[in-house]
């Protein structure tokens, strides 16, 4: 198998597939190494194909269905954090990523796509593991979600929910 026809059946596999897979996963099944497959993502991506690397693997961009908004959001605490992510999926909506505001870098952007408490509860597995690693933490818990929900109304229904449940962040005047 050449080169072209592997990003191919990488595409395929990404296309098929109902949850993240691996560069480990797919590096098996194409019999070649793990750096092999993530040049060809890389490959891939400078080509325009959406693929975004997650914490347990490669998937193909949410498709750009129904309505996409951005939240500001605010938590100090784990169970805050855990609340509103479970406040998002329970409603319908997907936690497409996450953003914060860094004076030296600017923008600072992690692909999350959490889209059920079984995504939620491993995501907040793994930022038990490492806390440090939080992009909230540099910014006193203020950040940023994308959000891509099935229906404006939608939008507006976990608006309101986080807003009931103090997760919001609102500006002090």
């Amino acid at each position: 198998m050449n080169a072209a026809q592997r990003r191919k059946v990488i595409l395929e596999r990404l296309t098929e597939a109902d949850a993240p897979l691996s560069a480990s996963v797919l590096a098996g099944e194409l019999g070649v190494s793990r750096q092999i497959v993530v040049g060809d993502v890389a490959l891939l991506r400078a080509s325009g194909t959406q693929i975004d690397a997650t914490p347990r693997g490669y998937q193909l961009h949410p498709a750009a269905r129904g309505y996409t908004g951005i939240l500001a959001c605010v938590h100090s605490t784990a169970d805050q954090m855990r609340e509103e992510l479970y406040t998002v999926v329970d409603q319908g909506g997907i936690v497409v990523d996450v953003a914060v505001e860094n004076p030296l870098y600017g923008e600072l952007r992690g692909n999350l796509n959490l889209a059920s408490r079984y995504d939620v509860d491993h995501f907040i597995r793994q930022a038990a593991d490492t806390p440090e690693c939080l992009l909230s933490r540099m910014t006193g818990g203020v950040h940023l979600h994308t959000l891509s929900c099935p229906t404006p109304e939608a939008f507006r229904r976990i608006e309101a929910a986080l807003d009931a449940k103090g997760l919001l962040y609102k500006k002090e005047e």
